[in-house]
């Protein structure tokens, strides 16, 4: 099983640069481009802040350059929302966010949520993938509400052929000391660790945070995906937050004998590494005190 991870596309309503003078759909274009040619794709995932700004337009583009991608290579395009989407406008364009190859939204199951929670399951070479909706509207920081959990615990009542990955958002694991990591990751984290733990669970895949990373919960690795749009530097200052232009994706392999592996790939892009925006500390300190939970 192999799948191609996106997150944190950003796209707008309008073309061009944005605020950081990123060409967000320029990033994406490149990234499919440079991933043409990998061999044996089975999925694509995509975690999460879809669109920068909740836009119809926005989705609309993602949808047709990921679903061209996928049609080309036969694969379901898999869509989670993210801190920045808009739940009403990712349902008009995406639907549940399952698309099969042939571009109709068609998942396995899906949550049927009074708040237009976007939670769904497609079963791609015996693994089962289950897309999760940590978004919090008007807030940085996400949660797995109870009526997901719910949801989750029924679907994994019984185990896949070859065993569950989960998807969404907002990681629950940080590097230690970055505090907007600690701040705007995913809260609530116990229950979600509750109601995976003995299931068929094997992997957790994430975004958000714009940077790789790896770590484990109640013993299930868990793989953050760097952005398309931007990649989150931590050699800054301590304190600040530092985010270097290049669009980077992961490959996923599930089911060899050293399952599972990954791979993160780097778009070739002339303008990697160069400065997208810097906040110092006051500034990250407000974006903390802005978008995070309640002191």
């Amino acid at each position: 099983m192999r799948i191609l991870r996106l997150s944190d596309t950003h796209l707008t309503r309008e073309p061009g640069r944005d605020g950081e003078g990123v060409d967000t759909r320029g990033s994406l274009r490149r990234i499919l481009h440079d991933c043409r040619e990998l061999p044996g794709l089975d999925a694509l995932v995509i975690t999460g802040d879809i669109a920068d700004d909740g836009s119809r337009e926005a989705y609309a583009d993602a949808r047709a350059q990921i679903s061209a991608f996928a049609a080309e290579r036969r694969i379901p395009a898999l869509f989670t929302t993210g801190n920045h989407d808009d739940r009403t406008a990712f349902a008009a364009v995406l639907g549940s966010g399952h698309l099969t190859a042939d571009g109709r939204d068609a998942p396995d199951s899906q949550l049927h949520s009074p708040d237009g929670e976007r939670a769904a399951v497609t079963t791609v070479a015996g693994y089962r993938i289950v897309t999760l909706d940590s978004l919090i509207p008007g807030k940085g920081h996400g949660r797995i509400s109870a009526a997901q959990l719910t949801w989750l615990r029924t679907v994994l009542a019984d185990p896949a052929p070859n065993g569950s990955v989960l998807a969404f958002h907002h990681p629950p694991v940080t590097v230690p000391g970055v505090a907007v990591q600690a701040a705007l990751g995913l809260h609530d984290v116990p229950t979600l660790a509750e109601a995976i733990a003995g299931t068929d669970v094997r992997l957790l895949l994430c975004g958000h945070f714009h940077l790789q990373l790896f770590g484990m919960l109640t013993g299930v690795p868990v793989w953050v995906t760097p952005g398309v749009v931007t990649r989150i530097d931590l050699t800054a200052t301590p304190g600040t937050e530092r985010a270097v232009k290049g669009a980077s994706a992961t490959l996923v392999d599930l089911g060899g004998p050293h399952s599972p592996t990954f791979h993160t790939l780097h778009a070739r892009d002339p303008h990697t590494g160069e400065t997208a925006y810097e906040l110092d500390a006051t500034e990250l300190t407000s974006v903390i005190a802005k978008l995070g939970p309640p002191a």
